[in-house]
């Protein structure tokens, strides 16, 4: 079946990513486009005979609602709009009209459908964009909107959505978000929709600790590996804003889009602005199969080198905070290299006046006096053991205490009768302005080529206050958007300067995680909290919507900094294995069983990354169980790997034996166990998922193993 199939007599559309479809109804006499189905796949005879939702009767009732695409603010529509425009008159209903449709397709790799729509009266245009790729069971949705007036005739878009989902009338609706806040980050949350509005949203200018751009539905009884699924997720890094809309008479829908209430967009005559993506995925395989279908998504459309391994890291933060000096570093860069590890990262304080905090961002050359030759010679040291050289920098902050600061006080986010409020004795840079970004991307590339930087650790450590743009204009609040835009253009400009340069994305741990940054970098910072037990919880509603191989996870020193926690490096290796392996503790206070420990683990890793990172995942059991695991499983089903761990002592009782999905079930495998507890066993793949491998762990408070499946 195409991609893309349509019926002209009809105004169908039929898409179809993978094993499903998405299937809309243009009607040009109404002036809108209808959703039919989102589902299983059907073929476009079957989506012509599909009726759409019948709607409301009574005189009351809103005939449009939950039915249109991207419903817009005017006409009989009383649900939320996706689309609120305030004229120069300052009036904002819209009556939209339907200027027609194209498809381009190229070749079998994708195709996009794109529906033009004009106000009858007014001079705001736009189009609605869908793309289906062969690779891929996500589709994405993206909106351009346009003046079309003449000169004078500016308009302020106050709403404009990526896209509105809608979803299959069902008897109940349940919502699953990711929440947290600082160091506790992606916690999943399952709840009935209310009828009415349920939003969620950052306001702080970024994608934020508090909340993820990220959603699924289902009809209330869906389990980890069946019941249908529908997950939305937007590619934006400033702030956001995600409605579920359930109306009373029974329909499902959710608003995706950038900005929150109060952001308004100016939009001169002539100009065009184009939306982040937005992404939709459905699943009859439960939140595991959605998952994955995000996961290849990622693999496939979004990592700029996703068919690259992610090397293990070594960061100094924790081994020597803002000490940072050329002798210290080298004797860590020394230890790292014989514990393995392929990239040496300095943190904090290499750089201005950096001895603490109060500091130096913004002044991005070497401390004179830690490192008086530069830090050429680190990097060439770095190199000779055998390592990639990296280095943390936070492009988007300044301190007041600095000479850029001293120098360009107007280039900070801020407004004209507001005192800026200091937060971590910093302030943000405002990266709306061109001349701010094109100074970024000097020092940055100076940088990157002066000391043959292979890595940068790209940090954000405080969120918008006071935030207008210094430019000047009717939407002084819309920075929380063109911020991010300026953000993106520098990443995409330093990529294409250094395109062998690998990027991670840090804001103060999981403060920017999203489809939008993961286009132009390498792997996210999931968390500051390294603790091994409280990353079990995070790791496992990051993997909700986010691959392991962007999941940057460290063994840290115990007892851990953070909680206090004291945990057996195996369980903290087990845990870190589960992502991007790092090690951020402080060797010089490791004894020499330990680095012999983590040496064997480090190479143990090496043996199995590549089915961790590019391997389909399967979530057996949550961190709130006794005992779970997490198992990877190779594209072709050759290989799999599982993680699995015991939080506390173990049970008298007996426990559940381990199931283990996702393999082929006519094929026999050999099973591997670091722990020693399975010798020597081959069996077949369907015994594995249907009755499983013994539950067992090796004793004590913290248990964990690896076990390595090999097709015979």
């Amino acid at each position: 079946m195409s991609l893309v199939q349509v019926d002209q007599q009809s105004g169908t559309i039929a898409l179809s990513p993978g094993d499903t479809s998405y299937v809309v109804r243009i009607e040009a006499d109404r002036g809108t486009v209808r959703q039919v189905h989102w589902g299983r796949r059907v073929s476009l005879n079957d989506a012509l005979a599909l009726p759409p939702e019948p709607g409301a009767g009574d005189s009351f009732a809103d005939p449009w609602d939950g039915a249109e695409e991207l419903p817009v603010d005017g006409g009989l529509r009383f649900g939320p709009p996706a689309v609120e425009v305030r004229y120069g008159d300052g009036t904002n209903p819209l009556e939209p009209g339907l200027e027609g449709f194209d498809v381009a397709a190229d070749g079998d790799v994708s195709a996009e459908v794109r529906i033009r729509f004009r106000d009858a009266h007014r001079p705001l245009a736009w189009t609605l964009h869908y793309r289906v790729r062969a690779d891929s069971g996500v589709l994405e949705r993206w909106t351009t909107y346009r003046n079309e007036g003449p000169e004078g005739t500016d308009l302020l878009l106050v709403r404009a959505a990526s896209a509105f989902w809608n979803l299959p009338v069902r008897a109940d609706y349940r919502l699953s978000s990711l929440h947290g806040q600082w160091a506790a980050e992606f916690a999943v949350q399952r709840r009935a929709l209310a009828v009415g509005e349920t939003t969620l949203s950052s306001r702080r200018g970024h994608t934020g600790h508090q909340s993820n751009p990220w959603v699924a539905v289902d009809g209330g009884a869906a389990t980890e590996s069946d019941g249908e699924v529908w997950c939305v997720a937007l590619a934006g890094s400033g702030s956001w804003r995600i409605t579920g809309v359930r109306s009373p008479e029974g329909r499902c829908g959710v608003i995706c889009g950038v900005g929150h209430e109060g952001v308004e967009l100016a939009l001169e005559a002539g100009a065009s602005w184009t939306t982040p993506v937005s992404v939709g995925a459905y699943s009859p395989e439960g939140f595991g199969g959605a998952s994955r279908a995000l996961h290849a998504y990622a693999r496939g459309c979004v990592l700029p080198r996703a068919e690259r391994v992610r090397p293990v890291l070594y960061n100094s933060w924790e081994a020597t905070s803002f000490e940072v000096t050329f002798d210290n570093q080298r004797h860590l860069a020394d230890l790292a290299a014989e514990l393995g590890a392929e990239l040496f990262v300095v943190d904090d304080g290499w750089f201005g006046r950096r001895d603490d905090d109060r500091a130096g961002l913004g002044d991005w050359t070497p401390h004179r006096r830690r490192f008086p030759q530069g830090l050429r010679p680190l990097s060439e040291h770095v190199r000779a053991r055998g390592m990639r050289f990296g280095l943390w920098v936070e492009p988007e902050m300044v301190n007041l205490d600095s000479d850029l600061y001293r120098t360009h006080p107007d280039w900070v986010l801020h407004l004209p009768d507001r005192s800026p409020t200091p937060q971590r004795n910093q302030l943000v840079l405002d990266f709306s302005r061109s001349d701010v970004t094109d100074w970024a991307f000097a020092w940055l590339d100076r940088t990157v080529s002066d000391f043959a930087v292979d890595f940068l650790k790209w940090d954000f450590n405080r969120s918008f206050s006071e935030a207008g743009s210094c430019a000047d204009g009717p939407d002084r609040r819309a920075v929380f958007v063109r911020h991010a835009e300026g953000f993106h253009r520098v990443l995409d400009r330093l990529r294409a300067a250094h395109p062998d340069l690998e990027i991670e994305s840090c804001a103060g741990g999981g403060g920017r995680v999203d489809l939008g940054v993961l286009a132009r970098t390498d792997q996210v910072w999931t968390s500051d909290n390294t603790d091994a037990v409280d990353r079990l919880r995070i790791q496992h509603g990051f993997s909700q919507a986010y691959p392991a191989q962007v999941m940057s996870a460290w063994v840290t020193d115990s007892p851990n900094a953070m909680s206090g926690r004291a945990v057996p490096l195996r369980f903290r290796f087990h845990v870190a294995m589960a992502g991007a392996l790092g090690i951020g503790g402080d060797l010089t206070r490791w004894s020499p069983a330990e680095r012999r420990e983590a040496a064997a683990m480090v190479g143990l890793y090496k043996e199995i990354r590549e089915v961790v990172q590019h391997g389909r995942q399967y979530r057996i059991g949550v961190p709130d169980d006794h005992q779970h695991a997490v198992g990877y499983v190779a594209p072709d089903r050759s290989r799999a790997v599982v993680l699995q761990w015991r939080v506390g002592a173990a049970s008298r009782g007996l426990q559940p034996r381990l199931r283990l999905p996702g393999l082929d079930p006519d094929a026999r495998y050999g099973v591997e166990d670091d722990s020693g507890t399975l010798e020597h066993l081959v069996v077949s793949g369907a015994a594995l998922a249907g009755h499983g491998l013994p539950a067992a762990l090796p004793a004590g408070p913290y248990g964990s193993r690896l076990l390595r499946l090999r097709r015979m």
